[in-house]
Order: C-alpha cells, then sequence, then structure tokens
C-alpha cells in the first residue's frame, strides 16, 4: 500500500512538472531593505537577466522561469554583485534564505541536491581562495609555507570533486567542478594527465544522454582537442628520441622518381632542404604546388632544394603530376602506407620540414612567410 501511494505520489509530481513547465525559485534575504536581487540563467556563453526585484522590509523574493530544455546554471546576484549559484533540471521548487552581509557563503537551499553539491563546491574554493588573497599580506619568509597548505587544500577539494564525478558524471555538480578556479586558473585541466579522465567522464555522458546540448558539444570538443594535442606532443617527444640516434640530424629516405631512379635524401646534404609529404589527389595541390615552385624559383640559385615525397595512391595520376616539377619527388609503392611516414611522425599532409645545410632539421610546418625567412637565414 505504502508503495503504492509512493509511485502516485511520483506520477502525479511528474503530471504537474509537465502541466505547468515552469520551475520555482523563493526565499528570504535578511538585512537587505531596498537591495535589488537579480534571478538571472547562466548560459555557456553569456549571463541573461530574467528577472529582477527590489527587496522589502522581510526581504522574501519569488521568481518563476520556464524549464530549461537541458539542465542549467541559474543565480542569485544582491545588487553589490554577491551571487548564488544553482542548477534547475526540471521543475524544481528551490528556496534559499540568506542574510545579505555572508550572501554568498553562507545560504541555507532546500529543494535541489545538486545545487547543494555546488554550493559545497563552491564554498571550498573560496576558502582556498581567501587563502591565497592573503598570501600578498605576510612576509616572504612565511609564504612558501602558507603556500604548501593552500597546495594540500586544492589536493583535498580535488579528492572530493572527483569522488562526485565518478558517481554521477552526468550531472550538473560535476561539470561545474571541473570549471573552478583558484587565481584565474582552473584546478582541473583535460591537458594534465591526471586531470584528464574526469573529463572524459564528463564529456562522455553529457554527450551520450544530451548530444544537442552546447555543453556537451563544448567539453566533449574540448578533450578532443586535449587527446589530439597529447598525440601531438608524444609524437614530437619520439621525433626527438628518432633524431637523437641519428647523427646526422635526420632520417634518411631512398625511394624511386618518376624515372625509376632511386634518389636519395643524403644525396642533397650541404643544401637547404625542404623535406615535404604531400599528395597530388587533392583540389588543393595545384595552389601547393604553385607555393612550392615559387619558393624553388626563388632560392634554388643559391643552393636551395625540395625533396618531395608524394603520398598518392594512384601512381599514374602522380607521373602526370610530376611530369614538369623540377625538384626531387619521390613516390613509394605503397603509397599513403610508406614507412616512411611514420619514421617522420606524418599524419596529416601537407607536413613539411626545413633542413639546414649541416643536415640539422630546424623546423616543422612553418607558415609560407615564416619558411622564407627561415631559408633566407640558412641559405
Amino acid at each position: 500500500m505504502k508503495k503504492t501511494l509512493a509511485i502516485i505520489l511520483v506520477l502525479a509530481g511528474l503530471y504537474s512538472c509537465k502541466q505547468h513547465n515552469k520551475f520555482h525559485i523563493s526565499g528570504k534575504i535578511a538585512d537587505a531593505k531596498g537591495e535589488m536581487l537579480y534571478f538571472e540563467h547562466s548560459g555557456l556563453m553569456k549571463t541573461t537577466v530574467i528577472d529582477s526585484t527590489k527587496l522589502g522590509t522581510n526581504g522574501e523574493f519569488s521568481f518563476k522561469s520556464t524549464r530549461p530544455a537541458y539542465p542549467d546554471f541559474y543565480r542569485l546576484r544582491l545588487s553589490n554583485d554577491k551571487i548564488i549559484t544553482f542548477a534547475v533540471d526540471s521543475c524544481e521548487d528551490i528556496s534559499i534564505e540568506a542574510k545579505s552581509a555572508r550572501f554568498a557563503t553562507d545560504y541555507k537551499l532546500t529543494g535541489s541536491e545538486t545545487s547543494l553539491q555546488i554550493q559545497k563546491l563552491r564554498q571550498s574554493v573560496m576558502d582556498i581562495q581567501e587563502k591565497a588573497n592573503l598570501l600578498a599580506t605576510i612576509s616572504p619568509e612565511k609564504q612558501n609555507a602558507e603556500i604548501e597548505k593552500i597546495e594540500q587544500q586544492i589536493e583535498a577539494h580535488k579528492k572530493i570533486a572527483e569522488a562526485l564525478i565518478l558517481k554521477n558524471p552526468r550531472s550538473l555538480a560535476a561539470y561545474f567542478a571541473l570549471y573552478q578556479k583558484v587565481n584565474n586558473s582552473f584546478l582541473f585541466s583535460p591537458y594534465i594527465k591526471s586531470d584528464k579522465a574526469y573529463y572524459a567522464a564528463v564529456a562522455t555522458s553529457f554527450n551520450s544522454f544530451m548530444p544537442d546540448y552546447d555543453r556537451s558539444k563544448n567539453i566533449y570538443s574540448l578533450v578532443l582537442d586535449a587527446i589530439k594535442t597529447e598525440r601531438t606532443q608524444r609524437g614530437k617527444e619520439a621525433w626527438k628520441e628518432v633524431l637523437a640516434k641519428h647523427s646526422t640530424g635526420y632520417i634518411d629516405i631512398a625511394l624511386p622518381d618518376k624515372n625509376n631512379v632511386v634518389r636519395k635524401l643524403s644525396q642533397l646534404e650541404g643544401k637547404v632542404i625542404l623535406i615535404d609529404f604531400s599528395t597530388h589527389e587533392v583540389s588543393e595541390s595545384v595552389d601547393y604546388t604553385f607555393a612550392l615552385r615559387e619558393l624553388y624559383n626563388k632560392y634554388h640559385n643559391r643552393g636551395f632544394e625540395i625533396y618531395q615525397i608524394s603520398l598518392d595512391q594512384n601512381k599514374s595520376l602522380w607521373k602526370q603530376s610530376v611530369a614538369n616539377i623540377p625538384w626531387v619527388c619521390v613516390r613509394d609503392e605503397d603509397g599513403p602506407n610508406t614507412r616512411v611516414i611514420s619514421s617522420y611522425n606524418v599524419s596529416i599532409v601537407p607536413t613539411t620540414f626545413l633542413m639546414n645545410r649541416k643536415g640539422i632539421i630546424i623546423g616543422r610546418d612553418f607558415s609560407l612567410e615564416d619558411l622564407k625567412s627561415e631559408i633566407e637565414k640558412s641559405l
């Protein structure tokens, strides 16, 4: 009987929510007579005022707004810029009681478990920030000890946030935890190995359940960029290791040209060489070839060469495309599957390397203007 009654009450609540499609925020702010209270939506890109009221003697307030399409952040702001942030997922009826003097830090909230979690996270970071602000007021001798305490407090805060994220990565509290700052620096970063798993958990959960939500797209994109950056960095480190094993400062390449004559990169040593990985099978290749021809015509007589590795799949098309090219252009029978691209850590085309007269690679993927400048310096 009790179970049936509970189900009926839940269904009644859901029916009421669908009927009204509104959420309600109300409460009381003590000692705030005459102050303006603003009710705002904290969107991904901007904060928008929804409503406002001038508080009376009793400090009571009440706001209503349309239920958001996706869970989102809202806030109350006193005219003195003190802020309370809370979350709205559905048709919540949230109550907040506070005093004007400690409006942002010492308030009682009911009606939203997620908002209570956000309050705990905010209070923790505000305590850390308060200690960080005091560093400038103490002697240098004492600062190191205080900095160590702050670092320990940050680690303790992150442990709490990490547990919250893993428990429910789909919640707005988990999302909120990832974007908290101290001294304008994020406490979590997807570019830090130890933090990446927490970003990935929230990004995956938001993307799975709310793929069209702007916050889902934003955090998912951020995580993908972090993964790409990590791979690039790993590639650079691997490249440094490879070069360290080759006293020449580069990895030699020996492949056949259009006349089936094997041309070695090392045969050009002593000149300034642009090592170019590209393809003639894309529409942009014509403009790209013209840009290379401009470089070749301008600097070739002064000791500049181009060693081009074509990653074309179609051999006939490649031979036709390079028929009138004056620089060295070679191709592997394996086309884009040539082992050379892994040796040089090439993942996109075009990719270029500039090698000086001593056989040392001095840079990768310069812009056209920077490339001209570097060639001038090396000739």
